[in-house]
């Protein structure tokens, strides 16, 4: 299972209606993201959550929406926007590691 399978699991049995945003670029062979940054978006009653899902390295990720043009517009519309970070314990059981940069 991906980080955004993970992600789209934990978002909905915690109550949200949540989608992938990202599109897969087959002309640039990548990945996009919404406005460069999000991988999936969550609504629930008077709430929007965007969040950058990954399986490692959390604080380029942190970083790389600190530096996104987005991320005012994104915060001035009310949204919270969070990294969430997916690592596989010792045990075989996946952990999450959420940083909000709202």
């Amino acid at each position: 299972m991906s980080p955004t399978q993970r992600t789209l699991a934990a978002l909905r049995e915690a109550g949200y209606r949540a989608a992938v945003v990202e599109r897969w670029n087959p002309h640039a062979r990548i990945r996009q993201d919404l406005f460069g940054v999000v991988d999936v978006l969550a609504i629930r009653a008077g709430e929007t959550l965007a969040v950058q899902a990954c399986s490692s390295r959390v604080a380029d990720r942190v970083r790389k929406l600190a530096d996104s043009e987005a991320l005012p517009d994104m915060r001035a519309a009310g949204w919270r926007v969070e990294v969430w970070g997916w690592t596989k314990r010792a045990n075989g059981r996946f952990a999450r590691r959420v940083v909000d940069v709202t």
